[in-house]
């Protein structure tokens, strides 16, 4: 087999380096893509849904995220409880969260008229199918559904963008699931890193996993955030995440099991987004070198060879004559031994700048 069609099949069964949603590349070298994620938090009112998707596109969040899910579909009656939802029983808690159907449509089209992406995780076939008819632009994958490889492949097969979190998995566990991806033809996936403890302990976190996935599929990888506050979030856009997550709500106040303290308020959204492009600018390009907005500070901040005392014109320079002090308008220091011995052909005063316009 020539090389040629090795490295065409090698790229027919790994997923792409990027992943593009609408006008968006989300991959290396580009900006981060930052995810709202609204979850549960309308609390089944559609005015409060809607003031969510207002708050991330003001905020300056690339994507506003919803779930869609049933509980007659999601949980067996008999799921034990969660211990971090204390004594609510999970069917129930589920049934009041579920986002009303006939409102998706009209949450994307809000969208739309914010100008911010409208995302939803379907948790069910049919929600696939309704969100693929209004025209959304990619899926978000949760954690818990990275072990279903059939729905993986329903999903896979509309041939959108997948979002996909990966929160309990372990390498083999990923890869099955992007096997199972692969299997449609589907290319687009970026990874997410995720602990599905709400909120995470920050010892367990493991920012670091997310650079191991990148290493080993090659792909767009990213962070779901469940950590209290803003810190870890932005500390993931350091370490290169292409793709961040976080919960968000109109305030921790309200009842729901989405409110919690792993979910931001519009004002601290909105300094994530802040933080999460500070860092990025301040990421740079890594190359050393002194910055045009450093160069004043260079010329007037730096040493350089000043004249110690007056010196008339035709002098020998000796180290009397000569003292290192700011600022850098003179000859640099390194060259103050070859100075030694030079006459200078003008006169210099006490406290000027030698250059070599200076010396003979």
């Amino acid at each position: 087999m020539n090389e040629h069609k090795a490295e065409s099949m090698r790229r027919a069964t790994a997923l792409a380096e990027s992943v593009r949603i609408g006008q968006r590349e989300v991959g290396p070298g580009q900006p981060c893509y930052i995810v709202a994620e609204a979850g549960s938090n309308h609390n089944q009112s559609l005015e409060m849904a809607k003031e969510l998707i207002d708050v991330a596109a003001e905020a300056g969040c690339d994507a506003v995220k919803f779930q869609t899910f049933s509980a007659a579909t999601l949980y067996s009656k008999r799921t034990p409880r969660f211990s971090y939802l204390g004594d609510a029983d999970v069917y129930q808690l589920i049934e009041a969260n579920e986002l009303p159907r006939a409102w998706q449509a009209e949450l994307f089209a809000h969208a739309q008229r914010r100008a911010i992406t409208f995302l939803c995780s379907p948790f069910d076939i049919q929600a696939v199918d309704e969100l693929d008819e209004i025209g959304v632009l990619a899926y978000k994958i949760a954690s818990f559904e990275l072990v279903d490889h059939a729905f993986l492949q329903y999903i896979a097969a509309k041939g959108k963008p997948m979002l996909l979190s990966t929160g309990m998995a372990n390498l083999g566990d990923i890869e099955e699931a992007v096997a199972a991806i692969l299997a449609t033809g589907n290319r687009e996936v970026a990874l997410l890193h995720c602990n599905s403890v709400y909120p995470t302990p920050m010892a367990s976190v493991n920012l670091r996993a997310m650079e191991t996935m990148r290493q080993a599929f090659r792909c767009a990888v990213g962070f779901s955030d469940h950590t209290v506050g803003t810190t870890i979030s932005v500390a993931a856009a350091a370490l290169g995440a292409n793709v961040i997550e976080k919960h968000f709500t109109l305030s921790r106040r309200l009842p729901g099991p989405d409110h919690g303290p792993f979910a931001l308020e519009p004002d601290e959204l909105q300094a994530l987004v802040q933080q999460i492009r500070w860092t990025a600018a301040a990421l740079g390009n890594g190359i050393k070198t002194c910055t045009p907005d450093e160069m004043e500070f260079a010329r007037k901040g730096r040493r350089s060879i000043v004249a110690a005392m007056d010196i008339p014109a035709g002098a020998v320079l000796t180290a009397e004559m000569l003292v290192v002090k700011r600022p850098g308008l003179g000859i640099p220091p390194k060259f103050m031994a070859l100075l030694m011995g030079r006459r200078v052909r003008v006169d210099i005063a006490a406290d000027e700048p030698v250059t070599w316009a200076h010396i003979g």
